[in-house]
Protein backbone atom coordinates (compact mmCIF):
# COMPACT_ATOMS: atom_id res chain seq x y z
CA UNK A 1 0.00 0.00 0.00
CA UNK A 2 2.81 2.44 0.91
CA UNK A 3 4.54 1.62 -2.38
CA UNK A 4 1.33 2.43 -4.29
CA UNK A 5 1.03 5.81 -2.58
CA UNK A 6 4.67 6.61 -3.21
CA UNK A 7 4.38 5.59 -6.86
CA UNK A 8 1.23 7.72 -7.26
CA UNK A 9 3.00 10.77 -5.77
CA UNK A 10 6.03 10.26 -8.00
CA UNK A 11 3.79 10.03 -11.09
CA UNK A 12 1.91 13.21 -10.10
CA UNK A 13 5.21 15.04 -9.54
CA UNK A 14 6.45 13.98 -12.97
CA UNK A 15 3.17 15.09 -14.59
CA UNK A 16 3.45 18.43 -12.81
CA UNK A 17 7.04 18.92 -13.97
CA UNK A 18 6.00 18.21 -17.56
CA UNK A 19 3.19 20.76 -17.28
CA UNK A 20 5.64 23.28 -15.80
CA UNK A 21 8.07 22.71 -18.65
CA UNK A 22 5.28 23.21 -21.20
CA UNK A 23 3.87 26.41 -19.67
CA UNK A 24 7.19 28.06 -18.73
CA UNK A 25 7.54 29.97 -22.04
CA UNK A 26 4.20 31.70 -21.34
CA UNK A 27 5.55 33.54 -18.29
CA UNK A 28 8.00 36.34 -17.52
CA UNK A 29 8.84 35.62 -13.86
CA UNK A 30 9.63 32.74 -11.53
CA UNK A 31 8.63 33.46 -7.91
CA UNK A 32 9.57 31.30 -4.95
CA UNK A 33 8.13 31.76 -1.47
CA UNK A 34 8.53 29.57 1.61
CA UNK A 35 5.31 27.74 0.75
CA UNK A 36 4.88 27.83 -3.01
CA UNK A 37 6.55 28.16 -6.39
CA UNK A 38 4.87 30.35 -9.04
CA UNK A 39 5.23 31.47 -12.60
CA UNK A 40 3.69 34.87 -13.39
CA UNK A 41 3.59 37.69 -15.90
CA UNK A 42 3.30 40.47 -13.32
CA UNK A 43 4.89 40.75 -9.87
CA UNK A 44 4.58 43.57 -7.35
CA UNK A 45 6.33 43.57 -3.98
CA UNK A 46 5.48 45.93 -1.13
CA UNK A 47 5.96 46.16 2.64
CA UNK A 48 3.02 46.64 4.95
CA UNK A 49 3.21 49.02 7.90
CA UNK A 50 3.43 46.09 10.30
CA UNK A 51 6.44 44.50 8.57
CA UNK A 52 4.86 41.93 6.27
CA UNK A 53 6.01 41.54 2.69
CA UNK A 54 3.09 41.53 0.27
CA UNK A 55 3.58 39.80 -3.07
CA UNK A 56 0.90 40.39 -5.72
CA UNK A 57 1.00 38.23 -8.83
CA UNK A 58 -1.15 38.43 -11.94
CA UNK A 59 -1.62 35.87 -14.69
CA UNK A 60 0.04 33.11 -12.67
CA UNK A 61 0.62 29.36 -12.55
CA UNK A 62 1.09 27.57 -9.21
CA UNK A 63 3.36 24.57 -8.61
CA UNK A 64 1.04 22.38 -6.52
CA UNK A 65 0.33 18.78 -7.46
CA UNK A 66 -2.84 18.61 -5.34
CA UNK A 67 -4.43 21.72 -6.84
CA UNK A 68 -7.01 20.96 -9.55
CA UNK A 69 -6.57 24.34 -11.31
CA UNK A 70 -3.02 25.68 -11.39
CA UNK A 71 -3.70 28.72 -13.60
CA UNK A 72 -4.92 31.67 -11.52
CA UNK A 73 -5.63 35.27 -12.49
CA UNK A 74 -4.35 36.86 -9.26
CA UNK A 75 -2.43 35.73 -6.19
CA UNK A 76 -1.64 37.65 -3.00
CA UNK A 77 0.99 36.28 -0.64
CA UNK A 78 1.76 37.78 2.76
CA UNK A 79 4.99 36.62 4.34
CA UNK A 80 7.73 37.60 6.74
CA UNK A 81 10.23 35.35 4.98
CA UNK A 82 12.36 35.70 1.89
CA UNK A 83 10.81 35.81 -1.56
CA UNK A 84 12.89 35.07 -4.64
CA UNK A 85 11.84 36.70 -7.93
CA UNK A 86 13.67 35.91 -11.15
CA UNK A 87 12.92 37.40 -14.54
CA UNK A 88 13.02 34.82 -17.31
CA UNK A 89 14.73 35.46 -20.59
CA UNK A 90 12.59 34.52 -23.55
CA UNK A 91 15.48 32.49 -24.98
CA UNK A 92 15.88 30.52 -21.75
CA UNK A 93 17.64 27.31 -22.74
CA UNK A 94 17.84 25.80 -19.26
CA UNK A 95 14.57 24.99 -17.53
CA UNK A 96 15.04 25.15 -13.74
CA UNK A 97 13.44 22.34 -11.76
CA UNK A 98 11.49 23.74 -8.78
CA UNK A 99 11.79 20.38 -7.05
CA UNK A 100 15.50 21.18 -6.62
CA UNK A 101 14.70 24.41 -4.74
Amino acid sequence: MDDDIERFEEERELELYREYRDVLPMFAYVIETERRFYLANSVELSRTDDGWLQVDLADAWVWDMFRPARFVSTVRVLTRRDVNVEELRRDESHIPDPADA
